[in-house]
């Protein structure tokens, strides 16, 4: 049996612990799929970039990015994080890395520009997500 790829995968997120259980559903989605190998590029809280102004963000931010064969955005805590989101969706674009969208559970639309930058938007399924992954990534 031939070796499994693995991909190098930067999930946006966001660190308030009311908010990120998405974050983590997702990891653990990833991580439980059978015959799938990752690595996490995602800035973790326990682990945070060192960073004390918002350029020095982004340039951290960009360093974690321009590693990853992929980069995966969940739709629904755009609105709130806006600004963040974008911009790192913007450094995904500026690498060329295919950015995919999931959509949560019992959320009907996504944000038109998330929905325009992405070159694919899935519903919250492994199989559809892990599918468009290993057909989009690098």
């Amino acid at each position: 049996m031939p070796a499994l790829k693995i991909y190098n995968i930067f999930i946006s997120h966001v660190w308030r612990k009311d908010e990120n259980s998405e974050y983590y559903r997702l990891v653990a989605l990833l991580n439980g799929a059978p015959n799938f190998m990752w690595r996490n590029y995602s800035v973790p809280e326990h682990n945070p970039l060192q960073a004390k102004t918002d350029k020095q963000l982004r340039e951290k931010i960009d360093e974690q990015v321009r590693l990853t064969s992929c980069f995966l955005v969940i739709s629904g805590m755009y609105a709130q994080y806006r600004k963040w989101i974008l911009e790192e969706m913007r450094i995904a674009v500026e690498y060329h890395k295919p950015i995919i969208s999931i959509v949560p559970y019992g959320q009907q639309r996504i944000p038109i520009e998330v929905q325009n930058i992405s070159k694919d938007v899935v519903g919250w399924n492994t199989n559809s997500i892990i599918e468009s992954i290993r057909k989009h990534a690098l």
